[in-house]
């Protein structure tokens, strides 16, 4: 279902307006041709310590190189969807049933209706697969179509040169820079490049997206 903007009260009759209703974000399975994005649990750590390489990390918040790190991971994660700030999910090809990743909802504003998809990390065996682009289309599609929210945020290290192009990708619009955003990796100063995608914007970022697994 697209997006559609009820009026606004009457003295912000020029401004846009979406119902205040509270933003819920559940647990759920999505399903795609080739990935399968399920609620992460302790029970996928095992699988995604074994694809955890250094250079998979190279512009992340921090380093996973043990199973006790990504133990640590997913319990950080798992508390967050407790508290309602965040809903994790690993990433399965549909075809072995293999973990092949991680990603998630964050920043759930609750009384915005907004979110951000982030926190995606992947096995280098499926980089330049439909896997990533797969993934975001299932996740935007949740976002937009399900839970009806009203913008989708995605950042990255703005060194990141291969995340950027794969955001741009999507079709979604870039903001800006966010200069000295956070210290990362114990330390590193980092600077994150912001982009989103708005409810008005889906349909079109939608056809995008088809298009692009169309192609493979």
């Amino acid at each position: 279902m697209d997006p559609v903007t009820p009026s606004a009260p009457a003295g912000d009759a020029q401004a846009p307006f979406r119902e205040p209703l509270p933003l819920v974000v559940p647990p759920v399975t999505l399903e795609g041709t080739a990935v399968r994005l399920v609620p992460l649990s302790t029970a996928h750590v095992p699988a995604l310590a074994a694809l955890c390489e250094p250079e998979l990390f190279a512009h992340f918040s921090r380093v996973l190189r043990t199973q006790d790190d990504v133990a640590d991971y997913v319990a950080t994660a798992l508390r967050a969807a407790v508290d309602g700030s965040e809903q994790p999910f690993a990433i399965c090809e549909r075809a072995s049933g293999a973990v092949v990743g991680t990603t998630r909802f964050m920043e759930i504003q609750r009384g915005h209706r907004t979110l951000e998809i982030g926190s995606t990390w992947l096995g280098r065996r499926v980089w330049r697969s439909p896997v990533n682009t797969e993934c975001k289309f299932l996740l935007l599609r949740h976002a937009f179509e399900t839970l009806a929210v009203m913008r989708v945020q995605l950042k990255t290290d703005r060194r990141n040169v291969r995340s950027r192009a794969a955001i741009e990708r999507l079709g979604a619009t870039f903001e800006g820079i966010l200069r000295n955003h956070m210290l990362v990796r114990g330390g590193t100063v980092r600077d994150s490049a912001y982009y989103s995608v708005l409810d008005t914007e889906w349909p079109l970022v939608r056809e995008r997206l088809r298009g692009l697994l169309t192609r493979g």
